[in-house]
């Protein structure tokens, strides 16, 4: 396998709320993999931390859940990014949201902890939430949104190829990725 190649397996691809097992090869580590958020991973999620000057612009994993749990219409779905057997971040999504007060397909939360950071696990959990909603029949377009401000993540997410709309959430810039 080459380095950073991308290897799915998609059980039930197609089902909204499926936790696929994804995994990413490559950054001169092991094997990338987002997992779903469970009892057995909770608490080694929730110890993960974000570099300081990083809070303003992503929450916790415990203030995340709190959040999810506080917007059910958004089904939020979590995962724990892992290197081969180590937590080293976590994701969460909105896929099919009930209502117009939710954007669907869209990246909530991506956070790498900060003793992980800069080797890769952003962009290898991004690549694999991109290739979850790929999966997803008529999925075309995925948004996030971030703040603004030095350390801010947006350079992260153009990098990637997302596009600012224009919008604003709430006092975040919405950003989009088509998924052509």
């Amino acid at each position: 396998m080459t380095e950073n190649t991308t290897v799915f397996s998609l059980p039930e691809a197609g089902r909204a709320g499926t936790f696929p097992r994804l995994s990413w090869r490559g950054l001169g580590s092991g094997m990338v993999t987002l997992r779903p958020l469970s009892e057995s991973n909770r608490r080694a999620a929730e110890a993960l931390r974000v570099a300081p000057g990083q809070e303003r612009f992503v929450s916790g994993v415990a203030e995340s859940l709190r959040e999810a749990a506080e917007h059910p219409g958004a089904h939020a779905l979590c995962w724990v990014v892992y290197d081969d057997d180590t937590p080293v971040g976590f994701v969460m999504v909105a896929d099919e949201v009930e209502g117009p007060d939710y954007i669907p397909h869209y990246l909530w939360k991506l956070l790498i902890d900060e003793r992980h950071q800069r080797r890769g696990f952003g962009t290898a959990a991004l690549a694999l939430v991109v290739a979850y909603f790929q999966g997803r029949p008529g999925v075309e377009v995925l948004t996030t949104s971030a703040g603004q401000g030095d350390g801010s993540p947006i350079p992260f997410y153009e990098r990637y190829g997302f596009a600012r709309t224009g919008e604003v959430h709430g006092d975040e810039v919405l950003l989009r990725l088509k998924l052509g």
